[in-house]
């Protein structure tokens, strides 16, 4: 099984890797066991109970074996999102960066058929990011740039447009995809701080407000061949489509160019979805939006809300080869 042939390819799914702990300076990361509970650090930040150690998430070989029994042929590995760091002191998150990168190329390697990886990039020094992802992509074979949607930086920055220009020159994709509020940048709402808010509702406001800013801010419009990928199929997009396109329409601050009657909608179909979204009827209202030609399926693989068994919603050929697209294959 390779890339070129995989019936099930998974585009979401996570990495932490024992190699990076301590790379980050005093930000870690760090795992160890509280009275027998695992607990995950970043900077002042705790996960507790998460058993990342001897799990998918760590072990190359306890993951494709559950690729094989949940039904996934290929997969697409990317950073933690709580180790994005893009808010820490540039130093060591690029210290961090590379030993990743070096770390998840190793072992990509050990199954060259079954995974490839995406880089973690420093993205509060804009040049250090763009050499990191160079030398990911030229010397270790990434396939990916991959970044959260929060920075010191704007997505639609003046700044960025160099980062972007770097991912169309090396012909990669950019995956963006968020994280909890208040790891290593600020803090979110404070009802996020409860019933895990900032996951199952952050999540989808962090999506859905990076696709607006991109929309928004140009960067569509700047960077025409630049392909984006948003996770969870782009948050609450679809839901807000209606209110967004009135923006476009209405609002003196939106680019002239989105004001043309079908320029909102081709702007927000040339971004890739992935349909990691546990509703179908949240599913059939995206693919009215967007259509299915930038569709990509994802899991969240070993995490809290991965799906037990392999679902394409009846779409596994066309998600596959949208995937082979997405990542040039």
């Amino acid at each position: 099984m390779s890339l070129a042939s995989a019936r099930v390819i998974d585009i979401h799914a996570h990495a932490v890797i024992e190699e990076t702990f301590g790379s980050a300076g005093h930000f870690g990361p760090e795992l160890t066991e509280e009275d027998g509970v695992p607990v995950f650090r970043i900077g002042d930040y705790r996960l507790r109970g998460v058993r990342y150690r001897g799990s998918a998430f760590m072990d190359p070989d306890v993951r494709v074996a559950a690729m094989d029994r949940i039904g996934i042929d290929w997969q697409l590995l990317s950073p933690n999102p709580l180790t994005y760091f893009h808010y820490i002191p540039a130093a060591e998150a690029i210290a961090f960066c590379r030993r990743h990168n070096d770390a998840l190329a190793a072992q990509v390697a050990r199954y060259p058929d079954r995974l490839g990886a995406s880089a973690a990039l420093p993205m509060q020094d804009v040049d250090a990011a763009i050499a990191e992802l160079r030398r990911a992509v030229s010397e270790l074979g990434f396939r990916a740039a991959y970044i959260g949607t929060d920075m010191p930086q704007s997505l639609c920055d003046p700044v960025m447009d160099r980062f972007y220009e770097a991912v169309v020159a090396l012909d990669v994709p950019l995956f963006i995809h968020p994280a909890s509020a208040g790891i290593d940048g600020p803090a979110g709402p404070a009802a996020f701080g409860r019933f895990e808010l900032d996951i199952t509702v952050g999540f989808a406001m962090q999506e859905t407000t990076a696709l607006a800013t991109l929309l928004f801010g140009g960067v569509l419009d700047r960077h025409p061949v630049l392909d984006i990928c948003i996770s969870h199929g782009g948050g609450a997009l679809a839901l807000v489509w209606g209110r967004l396109r009135h923006a476009a329409h209405k609002r003196q601050w939106v680019p002239e160019s989105l004001r043309d009657e079908g320029r909102f909608e081709a702007a927000l179909q040339r971004i890739w979805y992935d349909v990691h979204m546990h509703d179908d009827l949240s599913l059939d209202l995206l693919i009215q939006r967007v259509g299915r030609d930038r569709l990509v399926y994802g899991t969240n693989f070993a995490g809290w809300d991965a799906p037990q068994h392999a679902d394409t919603h009846g779409m596994e050929q066309l998600l596959a080869d949208n995937a082979r697209r997405l990542l040039r294959a």
